[in-house]
């Protein structure tokens, strides 16, 4: 690889290398493979406390929903929140972040949605913003005041959508903090009618929009989110063929998280493997959250991808990088080892791709460079 200015100008392969001048610094990966850094296109970083108290919960019986039904779930991680004081939070997300740096990943989707009133989701967009300020991966912030219904508006669920329309969507516009919508379209949460009136508000406060569908239950959410134009919709686990039809037929990435499944102990993986042959954009996140997928490692992801979900090694590469970029629009300069792109890229401990998913449980990236610049490295 040639870069120059933290872009790729040159590939080359072979016993020949025709680059051209002088350069400040080479680096020799000694025959390693070397791949394109990670995009991660759904994480929720910004958290005050893990839930692993509810983890042990499930361990012993009970379901993701009788936790949330019961308190816990996201509300717990609202309460939790909203007592903690923003420089905090913000030191908390840099560390959270810096460790998937570590794993291989170079750009990251950042969702807020764990404040759920509007002093609390600035606030915590605020802290993306910190991270996006003090990091060198690229960092794509999502409002997700959506999330859920907070304590204070469990019988008004009406009153909480006006309120996220009229004053929270507003507000995070005003203040530039967010690039992206997103909302939890399942049942229980936010009906197909109300996310589509939170989402035509956000793209009237010049938003671009992505979707939580079809998780649980196909409740339409993913036909909302072709409708209106959304990049992304993510887990699809329960999609119908009426939902592939309609992703088919839009522009959308399908965004799988089969670290969620696997961590909530459920079997209904999203049918990656039929999505993919039907020719669509597959991309895989790892949904990194304290309630359902506690990992910052997209190599784990790429393991359960292929065992779960039964794409290649190959094509689980794709899905983590030039697929997951489309998920987040940086497909035209990220997620890829080409000229012109970011220079963006994993040198592994391996020679062989095939490697990374195989051994699981494991951190096999030897340095991390974005930009050209390594970032991370086993050694340091």
């Amino acid at each position: 690889l040639e870069i120059r200015d933290g872009k790729i100008t040159g590939i080359f392969s072979g016993e020949s290398t025709p680059f051209s001048g002088e350069y400040e610094n080479v680096v020799d990966a000694k025959g390693r493979l070397v791949s394109p850094g990670f995009v991660d296109p759904h994480t929720h970083p910004v958290y005050a406390q893990t839930r692993e108290d509810e983890f042990a919960m499930r361990i012993r019986g009970m379901s993701y929903q009788e936790i949330a039904e019961q308190g816990g779930g996201i509300r717990n991680s609202v309460r939790r929140l909203r007592e903690m004081p923003e420089d905090d939070l913000k030191r908390q997300v840099v560390q959270r972040l810096l460790k998937f740096i570590a794993y291989g990943t170079t750009t990251v989707e950042a969702k807020s949605g764990y404040g759920l009133d509007t002093e609390n989701e600035l606030k915590s967009l605020r802290a993306v913003k910190y991270a996006r300020d003090n990091l060198p991966m690229e960092i794509v912030p999502t409002f997700m005041g959506a999330h859920e219904i907070p304590d204070e508006y469990r019988d008004d669920k009406t009153g909480y959508v006006q309120l996220l329309c009229e004053e929270m969507i507003p507000a995070v516009s005003d203040a530039n903090l967010a690039e992206y919508c997103d909302a939890f379209c399942e049942a229980g949460v936010f009906t197909a009618g109300e996310t589509e009136e939170i989402l035509r508000t956000a793209l009237d406060n010049g938003m671009k929009l992505r979707l939580h569908a079809d998780e649980f239950e196909a409740i339409g959410g993913v036909e909302v989110a072709a409708s209106l134009g959304a990049h992304s919709v993510d887990h699809l686990m329960a999609v119908t063929e009426s939902g592939m039809q309609a992703i088919d037929d839009s522009d959308m990435v399908p965004t799988v998280l089969p670290g969620t499944t696997f961590f909530l102990g459920h079997d209904r993986y999203a049918p990656a493997r039929e999505m993919w042959d039907r020719g669509l954009p597959v991309a895989l996140a790892t949904d990194y959250n304290p309630g359902s997928s506690m990992t910052y490692s997209m190599q784990m992801i790429l393991n359960l991808a292929c065992i779960k979900l039964r794409l290649t090694p190959d094509e689980a590469l794709q899905a983590a990088t030039y697929h997951a970029a489309g998920a987040i629009a940086r497909e035209d300069h990220k997620g890829c080892l080409s000229p012109d792109y970011d220079a963006d890229f994993i040198i592994w401990e391996t020679g062989t791709w095939d490697q990374v998913p195989y051994e699981y449980g494991t951190n096999k990236v030897l340095s991390t460079f974005i930009g050209g610049e390594q970032v991370w490295t086993r050694d340091q």
